[in-house]
């Protein structure tokens, strides 16, 4: 069995807390403040209103969450705004939970098959490179197919991560199938024992059906090939896009199943609430976070680290 592996926690959890960090101060570091008044009153509940939905959480997300947290307030019998502070927090770590989330990366026979997907711009490409690396680090066979034929230079850059992280690429030329790259790939990582394979694919707007139905065409190639039961469908989304970045994922969502989603860019945002939007509306695990701009930038997303990065006391700049 390939597990679902967890690289040193508190290394995840350090570059976490560091990728949070302009999300924190602009603005969960003034919710912090929020419950340093000396009673629960509407004023508190306004002021936390509008601080979750100006940190990218959305409206919807920002009301389930508010009324929860006053359905706990009301069971607990909770009257100081310090243990309401508190119960926010474990309202929240709740919300980021996804049943069987924390497994969706098992599979019970490698090799484990990775198609990533998303809209041009998202850092797609870079993500595979840095999901590569970490799989490489544990210690695992991989190998990356450069299946986004489309782009110019895509199949260039693949290349590139490849020859910086020592990693074989498997690629046709531009313009080929997509989804003979994909079957190639497929076929490579079997016949060498490889631990996981990741296939790119081409950027695409969320507005074309076409397109989106070659991804759907993409994934029953690899599926046919005996690793159905070991193949994972990742959206690539951009933190920095935000809410517009969460209707794009909707309309993936519906043209082809997703099992989870790589957040790129989430030290580039201060609006990193969107995460919660993210498991509330699409229902959908967060399984990594860029956390930075090198291959090593990336933690294995875990909801009670992100919550304690947001409202972490050790950044001076809080």
């Amino acid at each position: 069995m390939l597990r679902f592996f967890k690289r040193g926690k508190q290394e995840d959890k350090e570059r976490t807390e560091k990728a949070v960090g302009r999300t924190r101060r602009t603005w969960f570091g003034r919710m912090t403040r929020v419950f340093q008044r000396s009673q629960i009153d509407d004023d508190m509940w306004d002021e936390l209103e509008e601080l979750l939905i100006s940190a990218d959480v959305g409206v919807e997300t920002t009301m389930s969450l508010l009324d929860r947290l006053r359905q706990r307030i009301l069971s607990d019998g909770i009257t100081q705004p310090s243990d309401a502070f508190d119960a926010l927090k474990s309202e929240m770590v709740e919300a980021l939970r996804i049943e069987g989330g924390d497994k969706t990366m098992d599979v019970d026979e490698p090799p484990l098959v990775i198609l990533m997907i998303g809209v041009n711009g998202v850092g797609k490409t870079t993500a595979i490179a840095r999901l590569a690396n970490l799989y490489k680090q544990e210690g695992k066979s991989v190998l990356l197919g450069a299946g986004d034929t489309f782009r110019a230079a895509a199949i260039d850059q693949l290349q590139v991560w490849g020859e910086r992280l020592n990693l074989d690429v498997i690629a046709h030329r531009q313009g080929a199938d997509p989804g003979a790259v994909a079957f190639d790939s497929v076929q490579a990582a079997q016949s060498r024992g490889a631990d996981v394979v990741i296939v790119d694919t081409a950027g695409r707007l969320h507005t074309r059906s076409n397109l989106m139905q070659e991804l759907s065409k993409v994934r029953n190639v690899i599926a046919r090939q005996g690793v159905a039961q070991s193949l994972r469908v990742i959206l690539a989304m951009d933190a920095t896009t935000g809410q517009n970045g969460l209707i794009q994922a909707r309309t993936f969502k519906e043209a082809i199943r997703c099992d989870g989603v790589f957040l790129a860019k989430l030290d580039g945002t201060a609006k990193g609430g969107v995460v919660l939007a993210i498991t509330n509306e699409l229902q959908l695990p967060v399984l990594f976070i860029g956390t930075g701009e090198q291959p090593e930038d990336i933690a294995v997303f875990d909801p009670e680290s992100f919550v304690d990065g947001l409202f972490s006391t050790t950044d001076s700049e809080d």
